[in-house]
C-alpha cells in the first residue's frame, strides 16, 4: 500500500470504540465472570447478568463522562436492542454525538442465528430510525460472521466494518457487491482481553498503549497508524480502572501528531485518499 497523507496532518489516529451491549435475563450470558456454582451453567444466570448490568447503570456514565468532559469523538458499537431496553443510555449516547454502529440485535453471534438476515435488517433498521442517520459501520458480536455476513452487509450499505482485524490502517476488502472497508480494531488493548480474559491488573491497557505509540513513533513517518480502543461499560468503566483510561486519554491528547476520530471519519479520510481498489485482499 502507498503511503497514506495523515488526517490535518496528525499520523496517529485514535478510534474510540464502546460496546453498548443487551445481554438478555433469561438466555445463557455471552460471557462470565463467575463460573457456575458446581460447574453447572443455569438460567437465569444472576452474577454474571449484573455483571454487564453494573456496566449499563455506571459503567457507562462514567465513559460518557470521561470522553465528553475532553470532547472526543467516539463510536458506539451498540445491540440495536439497547435502544429499547435502555432508552435513557441511548439517548444519553446520541445526545454525546457518538456515532452509533451496528452491533447485532442482542449480545449473541450471528453463527449461533438461525438467520442472520433478518438480525441484520432490524439492528440497521432500529439503529437508523432512532438516530435519523444511515449506519455506515459494522462490528459483529464476538467479531463473529459466517460465510456471507460480509456480503449481506455491503449489499445493505456497509462502508466498513471491524471484524477484520488485520492491520494497523484501513484497507480494501472483496464482497460480491464490491469492496468494503476492513477497518482496524484491537484484541491487544480491548479490555475484555486484556481484563476478562487474561486477568492483567488494572493499569495494562495505559502500559500497552505508552508501549504502543512508543513502537508506532519508529513507523509514523512512513505510514500512519490507527489505534483503536476497544472499551465496554462493565470491564473498563469499573471504579480501579477508570483513572488510568482517563490517564490514557490524557497522554495521548497531549501528543501534537495525534487526532481522535470516530469509524466513519476514518472512512471518509480513507476513501478521500483515492487508494485503489481493484487489487484488493481476498
Amino acid at each position: 500500500m502507498p503511503r497514506l497523507a495523515p488526517p490535518d496532518g496528525k499520523p496517529l489516529i485514535v478510534h474510540i470504540v464502546a460496546n453498548i451491549e443487551h445481554w438478555p435475563f433469561d438466555r445463557p450470558m455471552p460471557r462470565k465472570i463467575l463460573p457456575g456454582p458446581h460447574g453447572m451453567d443455569r438460567s437465569p444466570d444472576v452474577p454474571n447478568f449484573n455483571w454487564v448490568e453494573y456496566g449499563m447503570r455506571c459503567g457507562l456514565p462514567r465513559l460518557l463522562r470521561a470522553i465528553g468532559e475532553r470532547g472526543l469523538p467516539a463510536t458506539a458499537a451498540i445491540n440495536a436492542s439497547v435502544i429499547e431496553v435502555y432508552p435513557r443510555a441511548a439517548e444519553a449516547i446520541l445526545a454525546a454525538g457518538w456515532e452509533f454502529m451496528g452491533h447485532g440485535l442482542t449480545q449473541r453471534a450471528l453463527q449461533n442465528e438461525p438467520d442472520e438476515v433478518p438480525i441484520i435488517d432490524e439492528t440497521l433498521a432500529l439503529i437508523a430510525r432512532f438516530t435519523g442517520r444511515k449506519v455506515r459501520g459494522w462490528l459483529g458480536p464476538g467479531q463473529s460472521q459466517t460465510d456471507h455476513t460480509a456480503d449481506l452487509l455491503k449489499e445493505r450499505g456497509i462502508e466498513y466494518c471491524c471484524d477484520w482485524l488485520m492491520d494497523d490502517v484501513p484497507t480494501w476488502m472483496r464482497t460480491i457487491h464490491g469492496p468494503m472497508i476492513a477497518m482496524p480494531y484491537s484484541f491487544e488493548y480491548n479490555d475484555v482481553v486484556v481484563w476478562a480474559i487474561d486477568k492483567h491488573s488494572s493499569d495494562e491497557q495505559h502500559r500497552r498503549v505508552v508501549d504502543a505509540v512508543e513502537t508506532f513513533e519508529k513507523e509514523l513517518a512512513d505510514q500512519p497508524r490507527v489505534l483503536t480502543l476497544p472499551l465496554h461499560p462493565h470491564v473498563q468503566g469499573v471504579a480501579h480502572r477508570m483513572n488510568h483510561f482517563e490517564r490514557t486519554l490524557d497522554l495521548l491528547m497531549a501528543r501534537p501528531d495525534t487526532i481522535f476520530m470516530t469509524g466513519s471519519q476514518i472512512a471518509d479520510w480513507f476513501v478521500g485518499l483515492g487508494i485503489d481498489d481493484s487489487a484488493v485482499r481476498n
